[in-house]
C-alpha cells in the first residue's frame, strides 16, 4: 500500500513534487489551458517571437475555448508552430487515414484549424505531426526552433506522456532521452482508450502509434497537464509523489523547472478510502 494514494487534496498539493493546482471543474481546467495558450502567443507576437507548442488530442476540452479566444481577440497565429504529440498507426505502420474517427490529424483539422478565421490561423506547414516514415524529422525541427515554449497534455493510466509507454528496464536518464519514434501501444493504454473511444472494443483499438519523445517533452520550457477522470486520482498522486522512474514516465517531470498539473474536484479526491 502506498500512502500517497489516500492523500487528501490538501496534503497532495502540500507534498507534490510537481506543483498541483486544484480547480472546481473540468471546464475550469480547459479554460485555464486555453487562456495560457492564447496569452503566451499574445506576448510572443508583441515581442516579435515565434510560439512553439506541443499539443495533445487528449485532453481536448481546451480547444473550443482557444478557438473562440483567437477569433474574438483577433490573435494572429502566423508565427505559431503546433507540434502534435502523436498519431495512431495501421498494422503496416502508416498513419490511420485522416478521415478515420480515431485520427488525431483529422480531429485537429475539424476541431481547431477549420474553426479559426482563415486570416488568423497558422499555415499548414506549421502544423506538424510525427511522421512514422521519418520520425527524427520532428525532433530535428523542434530542436532547431529551440524547443517548445509549452507542452500541453494529459497523463495515461500507466503514467505515459504522449504515447511514451513505461520501460522499466531503462533508467530515468535513459528514458528521458528517447526521441520521436514508432512503438507498440501497451495493453493498459489500449484498454483505457478503448473504454473512452470505442465503448470497450479493445480488439478494434490500434496496436501502434508514432509519438513525440520524452526528449522533446522534457526540453519544453513549460509543461501543463490536465487530469479530470476518477482513475486520475491515483495517477496524479503517483505522478507528483511517487518515485522517479521510467516505469511511470510522468514522474520524470518532478525534475522539470516549470511543470504543473491541473486537477478537477474528481481527480483531487483520494484514490480509495
Amino acid at each position: 500500500m502506498h500512502d500517497y494514494y489516500v492523500y487528501t487534496a490538501e496534503k497532495l498539493t502540500a507534498c507534490a513534487k510537481i506543483p498541483i493546482q486544484c480547480m472546481n471543474s473540468s471546464e475550469d481546467i480547459f479554460r485555464a489551458l486555453a487562456r495560457e495558450m492564447a496569452d503566451t502567443i499574445i506576448v510572443n507576437n508583441a515581442n516579435g517571437l515565434s510560439t512553439k507548442y506541443i499539443l495533445p488530442v487528449g485532453p481536448v476540452g481546451q480547444y473550443p475555448y482557444f478557438v473562440d479566444i483567437v477569433n474574438s481577440e483577433r490573435i494572429r497565429l502566423a508565427d505559431c508552430w503546433f507540434f502534435n504529440m502523436d498519431e495512431y498507426l495501421t498494422d503496416d505502420m502508416k498513419w490511420v487515414d485522416k478521415d478515420h474517427f480515431l485520427s488525431f490529424r483529422g480531429f485537429m483539422d475539424r476541431a481547431v484549424y477549420s474553426g479559426i478565421n482563415s486570416e488568423l490561423v497558422n499555415p499548414p506547414e506549421q502544423r506538424i505531426f510525427p511522421d512514422p516514415d521519418n520520425p527524427s524529422q520532428l525532433t530535428e525541427m523542434l530542436d532547431r526552433l529551440g524547443g517548445a515554449d509549452i507542452c500541453f497534455g494529459g497523463i495515461g493510466i500507466n503514467g505515459h506522456l504522449a504515447f511514451n509507454e513505461p520501460q522499466s528496464q531503462l533508467s530515468p536518464e535513459e528514458f528521458g532521452k528517447l526521441p520521436t519514434r514508432v512503438l507498440s501501444i501497451s495493453d493498459e493504454t489500449r484498454t483505457a482508450n478503448a473504454i473512452g473511444e470505442l465503448g470497450g472494443a479493445i480488439e478494434d483499438m490500434p496496436c501502434y502509434a508514432v509519438t513525440i519523445g520524452m526528449h522533446e517533452i522534457l526540453n519544453a520550457k513549460s509543461v501543463r497537464l490536465g487530469v479530470f477522470r476518477s482513475w486520475h486520482r491515483a495517477v496524479v498522486r503517483r505522478a507528483a509523489c511517487g518515485e522517479i522512474e521510467a516505469a511511470f514516465p510522468v514522474t520524470l517531470l518532478q525534475r522539470h523547472p516549470d511543470a504543473r498539473i491541473y486537477v478537477n474536484e474528481i481527480a483531487s479526491k483520494r484514490a480509495y478510502p
